[in-house]
């Protein structure tokens, strides 16, 4: 009798202990391409315990595919899933980066590097940029890239790993990747259904909500097929199927600061060893970008519709390849802007569905990233604490605003004035965050960081001087230090040009690392 009152106490108890357990016991990743397996990879590494992971996709539907640049961040979201640089060049078919060039951007026929990294190494309170504008229209000035590690790199053709020392300046430099974004995603398909995702293939024909709650329920396969789930992420790109097709989220449209809306990509052949950077290159009525990858080089026109039509847009692009066309021209399609959330409900947008910002600076990929890993920061257990949603959207929010912001930048701060676009941009109104900030460099060169602000300083001054916007004056502080920097920045200058001279050349660097010839 005691013996069978404590399997009925130790029964009691975990009934109750089942009772109150809210977690999560399924999710359903809706749509696949780069968003949807970046999401289905990490879920699965993140929730080991009593947890379905499902993703529905059709092989119908294609993805966008043009997101195929990427910045730092990259490399840590690919490290916490356990997957080496090697494995992860060799099967993307991927190159390094080490930043952009601006070509045409602050006026025909000049051009910039936006690195990753600072330019050059601080030696004093007051910023090094402070005292290069001190010194830039003296004999034997020097344009403000030869300062940056990255650049003398890049423009060199050359890679490597920045080195921990400190002391060293190849640790004054960071890089991220490009990389097939349709082979990427298959990648960690593979990835994620070794780790136990389930795949199923079809189409979504309807959408279940519950009708007390509002959440999801389960979504309809056109073949009648039904998958319920706890958690939805809709990866469903520009559709956005759940967060606004079924759940009515609302958009904030920012095409008046950001008027391009089409893009028509086409690869080409390589013309050569591959580039380790990106190049965007300031057009008629938008920019072209140019990605270098092992087997090809993807590039794209994007441009305003009011100001190019489809079919020239296209022509202009074909005429503009470095190599042999490798496919017809594909279009999209776009607005420019964001949800009014990105968590609704029990649903997480990721990718295009929560939004589209224009690949400018290559933040495609990492806004999946970005949303992604603030999911796992704030996973939910059943109940979906409203605290917890709005701490997402908080973030998200300011995230995506900060971007646009840096976006914005690049055409206000242009001085074209040969085409109609150029004109509207450069006269326009921008948002107050980001007149707060022009007004500071305006007036003193300073650089004013805000909070979730995913480019840094170096970033911004790149822009900055890059299309000419200098400073009607100098940091104060500056004039009471009373240090000659001159010969400070020539040896900085020369001391990186002899470092970038030593490294390998990139498509060496990557048959090093994949075990390839370097023709290959």
């Amino acid at each position: 009798m005691a013996h069978a009152g404590k399997r009925q106490g130790a029964a009691e108890g975990n009934a109750l202990v089942n009772e109150g357990d809210r977690r999560i016991r399924s999710v359903l990743v809706v749509g696949g391409g780069s968003a949807g397996w970046m999401s289905a990879a990490m879920l699965a590494t993140m929730l080991k315990r009593d947890c379905r992971i499902t993703l529905v996709e059709s092989d119908e539907i294609g993805i966008v595919g043009v997101g195929e640049a990427t910045i730092p961040p990259i490399r840590l979201f690919n490290e916490t899933l356990g997957i080496s640089e090697a494995d992860f060049i060799r099967e993307t078919r991927g190159t390094f980066k080490l930043g952009i060039e601006f070509v045409d951007w602050g006026s025909v026929g000049s051009r910039y590097f936006h690195p990753f990294g600072p330019h050059g190494r601080n030696f004093d309170m007051v910023p090094l940029h402070q005292y290069w504008l001190k010194t830039r229209e003296e004999p034997g000035a020097f344009p403000l890239d030869e300062l940056s590690m990255a650049w003398q790199i890049a423009r060199a053709g050359r890679m490597a790993r920045p080195v921990p020392d400190q002391r060293s300046l190849l640790s004054t430099f960071d890089y991220a990747y490009h990389f097939d974004a349709s082979l990427y995603a298959a990648f960690l398909r593979r990835h994620a259904e070794a780790r136990g995702v389930t795949r199923v293939e079809g189409k979504i024909g309807d959408v279940t909500l519950n009708g007390e709650t509002g959440i999801v329920e389960s979504v309809t396969l056109e073949d009648g097929r039904t998958l319920e789930a706890d958690l939805f992420i809709d990866c469903s790109g520009l559709r956005a199927l759940l967060i606004e097709g079924a759940l009515k989220t609302g958009f904030e449209d920012w095409s008046h600061w950001l008027p391009c809306d089409r893009a028509v990509a086409m690869p080409c052949a390589n013309a050569g060893p591959p580039t380790p950077y990106t190049r965007s290159t300031a057009r008629e009525a938008g920019w072209q970008w140019r990605i270098p990858l092992q087997h090809r080089i993807g590039n794209g026109y994007v441009y305003s519709s009011p100001f190019l039509e489809d079919d020239k847009a296209a022509e202009l692009l074909t005429s503009r390849l470095d190599g042999e066309a490798l496919g017809d021209p594909r279009f999209v399609r776009f607005r420019t802007g964001r949800r009014k959330l990105h968590w609704n409900r029990n649903v997480v947008a990721v990718g295009l569905s929560s939004g589209f910002l224009e690949p400018l600076e290559s933040t495609s990929i990492h806004l999946i990233q970005a949303n992604i890993s603030k999911l796992i920061g704030l996973f939910p257990d059943r109940d979906f604490d409203p605290a917890t949603i709005d701490e997402f959207n908080r973030i998200a929010h300011a995230e995506t605003d900060r971007i646009r912001d840096f976006l914005i930048l690049h055409y206000k701060l242009t001085q074209r004035q040969d085409h109609e676009l150029w004109r509207y941009v450069s006269s326009m109104d921008v948002p107050d965050t980001l007149a707060l900030k022009l007004e500071h460099f305006r007036r003193h060169g300073r650089l004013i960081a805000r909070e979730m602000d995913l480019f840094a300083p170096a970033s911004w001054l790149a822009v900055h001087i890059g299309q000419h916007n200098y400073p009607e004056g100098l940091d104060p502080l500056i004039a009471h230090r009373g240090i000659d920097a001159r010969d400070y920045l020539a040896k900085l200058r020369a001391g990186m040009a002899a470092e970038a001279a030593k490294l390998p050349s990139h498509e060496a660097y990557i048959a090093g690392l994949i075990g390839a010839p370097a023709a290959a």
